[in-house]
């Protein structure tokens, strides 16, 4: 029955003792490698459906008459194999069954041990088929909908300076096939400020996702139009108010605002962490005032706190499913320390050059070497930038 030594399990759904038996025989003359379970009832059925690779189903049973059982039994495991058995009587009872979901129908009376071997191998090839077929749509699908999410959560960053470099990574955690609710962007205004977005809306799913879209979106057409900074994430809570699918729903946010001439900036956070700046002398976590994320307790204002970056320098914004790794067996967690201490074995001694690694290369080896301390992928979502100045 099956081409490896496994034995194949049979459930034949029949009231009738000597058509039982007659389908015992013929399972027998069609060689081994079979475990037949019986049962009399539609009920008994429904109890032994999950473990068996096949069914053979009769359409008149005391507790259910023609394609009732039939019905009930896709209901509750729709890739069963079933194949219906039909009177003489009722040949055409078959074919109906056989356009309701049945991989195919045989007539009493008129069936052989081979016959019955080849009915149930081809009912269980098909439904392996239609299984592999739906999960390479499933794959495709959710290709789809990811390239379309992507466009959307991880843009294209706009920038005119030759001297500023930009890297991003985004990984799905969790074994998810669509991505989640982080996002970013980078813009460069006419002015000369270079604005950086990071965010991550709270939950995973693609609610949370179709908002992130929105808030990155919504952030970029204000900062495009010219909108004061100070007013920007004001503008985007308001956008969320409109567009959460759930009252609770909220947004983690990091925005910093590069000045033109490159060596400060001016930084807000909304319950983010805070973004790593590295520089010749120093890998530090850079200080802002803490506010409240977007979509909590009606906050209307994010303050900046203006940083000193340097002469040269390179900036790490990153979402929270980087850091709440665990590192070993333990509850212990990653958090912003560890993250830098992977930063200073990633650039060597001081002084630091944040150019000694290409963003590429670095983000890449951050990420592999979280999940490596992680025991595996991470559960969370992870997006991660890097906007350097040399």
């Amino acid at each position: 029955m099956a081409a490896n030594a496994e034995q194949v399990r049979i459930l034949l759904v029949e009231d009738d003792d000597g058509d039982a038996l007659l389908i015992e025989e013929l399972l027998h003359e069609a060689g081994g490698g079979v475990v037949l379970a019986r049962a009399r009832l539609l009920a008994d059925a429904r109890k032994l459906i999950p473990d068996a690779a096949c069914v053979l189903l009769d359409l008149g049973l005391p507790d259910s008459q023609g394609l009732e059982g039939l019905r009930c039994l896709l209901l509750q495991e729709p890739d069963a194999a079933i194949v219906v058995l039909t009177g003489l009587a009722d040949e055409y009872l078959g074919e109906e069954a056989v356009r309701a979901g049945a991989q195919d129908y045989l007539v009493k009376g008129d069936v052989t041990g081979k016959l019955l071997h080849r009915v149930i191998r081809y009912a269980m090839e098909r439904r392996r088929w239609d299984e592999a077929q739906r999960q390479l749509h499933l794959a495709r699908v959710s290709a789809q909908e990811n390239a379309r999410l992507e466009r959307g959560l991880l843009p294209s960053p706009v920038l005119d300076d030759a001297r500023l470099s930009f890297s991003a990574r985004y990984r799905v955690g969790g074994n998810q096939r669509l991505l989640g609710g982080d996002f970013y962007d980078v813009v460069q205004t006419p002015d000369g400020w270079v604005h950086t977005l990071i965010g991550d809306v709270c939950g995973r799913g693609p609610a949370e996702a179709a908002l992130g879209v929105c808030l990155r979106v919504a952030w970029r057409a204000l900062v495009l139009a010219g909108h004061p900074s100070a007013d920007v994430l004001s503008a985007v809570q308001r956008v969320l108010q409109h567009e959460q699918q759930e009252e609770a729903m909220f947004a983690t946010v990091a925005m910093m605002s590069v000045a033109p001439g490159r060596s400060s900036g001016i930084l807000r956070l909304a319950g983010h962490p805070a973004p790593l700046l590295v520089t010749p002398d120093r890998i530090a976590e850079l200080a802002a005032i803490p506010c409240l994320p977007p979509g909590l307790n009606g906050t209307e204002a994010w303050p900046g706190c203006e940083v000193e970056l340097g002469d040269r320098w390179s900036l790490l914004l990153y979402t929270d499913g980087l850091i709440e790794g665990r590192v070993g067996p333990g509850p212990g967690r990653l958090g912003s320390e560890g993250l830098m201490a992977l930063l200073r074995d990633a650039l060597g001694a001081k002084p630091f050059d944040p150019g000694r690694v290409s963003d590429d290369v670095l983000l890449n080896q951050l990420i592999d070497q979280v999940c490596q301390l992680n025991g595996g992928d991470l559960k969370d979502d992870v997006a991660i930038l890097a906007l350097g100045f040399s």
